[in-house]
């Protein structure tokens, strides 16, 4: 294994590219206008950039520092990097085994989305939605395609099926290039083109007249006015700090394990710092100024203040399936508009599953030596063997529990776990002379005490407080119907079966390096 050539960035820019991929996802463009519609408009951005400062950017700078730190000794995944950073603790890495199942349950749900974003670019440039005009019959439509009921639209699920399986294609032929020429080359593709077609429907959003004279108040001023005016009453709700804390740590992808094994590659000497931060704002751009944007203003002008609520509430997959192309389907050009809707989408959320595949095709790789064609072949057979389940059971409540456990629970664990494996064992002053080590900029003091103290502090309180509340009735299963409890008991064997083969295989691959330095060791 030390004689294999590790893949490396062709670029700084690339790094950034890609980070920044992996961070702008479906959720800078579907759950964040939601969130912050549903949690007191411009109230929500309070707690939002607190959290963004107190902890998102710490966990940046401390994910970009310990991949780096990690990739060092050759490890490009968390159990290799906890490992590297607390070498006198045996079981560590098995804490590591997080960061691989983390990503790899979100990959399981977030491909099959994802492949609807491609399926619905196709729909709109061939019409075909063209004349629906109501919610109702949108979201007949919907479930028709996801195979959740027939109707005049859809007899069966196979052309989500074909979709599904067009989109895993795609990802796996660029994690088959690897990192520089798969991922990198991609991001700079994809992250470019998804910003233009971004600005392209902001303007012509916030261009809007009001398309009813009778109603001039259904306006894009009074649509902006909506999401950003602060209702500051809602300050007083834990609900929000912690829906604006969930929001940042969804939009920045840290907490999952993927933004370590991509600065696992960097040489020591590259910056991560600037570069961490410069990831950061354009993820913020994106989220923020174009996110914002677009939705929201778009749905105030046709639908009006009553309904805007509904539309809020009515989650993120109706907006973006069934919202969105009712409002393009109100414009000049709407198959047009529709295509960059959802091709932005598609480009966002590719971006994304990528990284969430990394960290397992990396796991390979490091420790078993494996090549990375075969590793990304054995990944493809697991992976899409896997993702069936959120295809065929996505109305028995699969996908909710596999985003509970993946993208909700794993990841605040995860983070709580590294912050302090960061900042108290491995030592805060080491911990900041390595965010330093090549870096183009001086991080401001009091972040040496934020990653301390705050960070997880913060983190703590938001898991004892989950544990308080909510541990029992999820273990009890009191919100799922009597119906769908035997899926949602069959999908907790299979993520406990899948953490389980983790944790063997990170057990093995200890023995096996082992086992290489005795041999090592007896060589004349």
């Amino acid at each position: 294994m030390g004689n294999r050539t590790r893949d490396s960035w062709g670029s700084r820019l690339g790094i950034i590219m890609a980070v920044a991929g992996s961070a702008v996802g479906l959720g800078n463009f579907l759950r964040f206008p939601v969130q912050a519609a549903k949690n007191g408009g411009g109230a929500f951005m309070i707690p939002y950039f607190i959290a963004l400062l107190l902890v998102g950017i710490p966990l940046m700078w401390i994910e970009w520092s310990i991949g780096r730190y990690g990739g060092g000794f050759e490890h490009s995944t968390a159990p290799g990097v906890f490992h590297s950073l607390w070498k006198k603790n045996r079981f560590i890495k098995y804490f590591g085994v997080i960061g691989i199942f983390g990503p790899l349950v979100i990959m399981i749900y977030y491909t099959y989305v994802e492949s609807w974003t491609l399926a619905y670019s196709f729909f709109s440039l061939a019409q075909k939605y063209s004349g629906i005009l109501d919610q109702s019959s949108m979201q007949a439509f919907l479930r028709g395609f996801q195979g959740l009921e027939k109707n005049q639209y859809f007899s069966s699920i196979a052309p989500a099926y074909v979709f599904f399986l067009i989109t895993f294609v795609v990802n796996i032929t660029v994690l088959n290039y690897g990192i520089r020429v798969g991922i990198e080359r991609f991001c700079k593709f994809a992250m470019p083109t998804l910003f233009i077609f971004g600005v392209i429907l902001a303007v012509r959003v916030l261009t809007l007249g009001a398309p009813d004279p009778a109603r001039p108040d259904w306006n894009v001023a009074n649509g902006l006015g909506y999401l950003w005016n602060p209702d500051f009453s809602q300050l007083r709700s834990a609900k929000v700090w912690l829906a604006a804390t969930g929001q940042i740590f969804f939009t920045l992808s840290v907490g999952i394990g993927v933004i370590l094994t991509y600065a696992s590659y960097l040489k020591k000497g590259d910056d991560v710092a600037l570069s961490g931060l410069t990831a950061v704002s354009m993820n913020e751009m994106t989220e923020v100024i174009l996110g914002a944007s677009i939705v929201i203003p778009a749905a105030f002008v046709f639908f009006g203040p009553m309904a805007i609520g509904n539309v809020a509430n009515s989650g993120a997959f109706n907006l973006g399936f069934v919202t969105m192309p009712l409002i393009f389907g109100k414009m000049p050009f709407s198959e047009v508009f529709g295509f960059l809707w959802f091709g932005l989408l598609f480009l966002a959320g590719v971006t994304s599953s990528v990284s969430l595949a990394q960290p397992a095709v990396a796991f390979l790789e490091d420790e078993f030596g494996i090549s990375r064609r075969r590793s990304v072949m054995i990944f493809g057979a697991v992976t899409f063997v896997l993702c069936n389940a959120a295809v065929f059971f996505l109305g028995k409540g699969v996908v909710d529990e596999l985003d509970f456990w993946g993208g909700t629970f794993c990841l605040v664990l995860f983070a709580t776990v590294e912050v302090i494996l960061f900042g108290w064992v491995f030592g805060i002053n080491r911990a900041w002379e390595e965010v330093h080590h090549g870096a183009d900029m001086r991080i401001p003091g009091i972040y040496k005490y934020i990653i301390k103290y705050v960070t997880p502090a913060f983190l703590l309180v938001v898991l004892g407080t989950w544990f308080f509340q909510e541990w029992l009735p999820i273990i009890r299963m009191d919100n799922v119907s009597p119906e769908n409890k035997p899926y949602i008991l069959a999908t907790r064997v299979m993520l406990w079966l899948l953490f389980l083969t983790l944790a063997v295989m990170v057990k093995i691959a200890w023995r096996r390096r082992a086992g290489s330095r005795d041999k090592l060791k007896q060589k004349p």
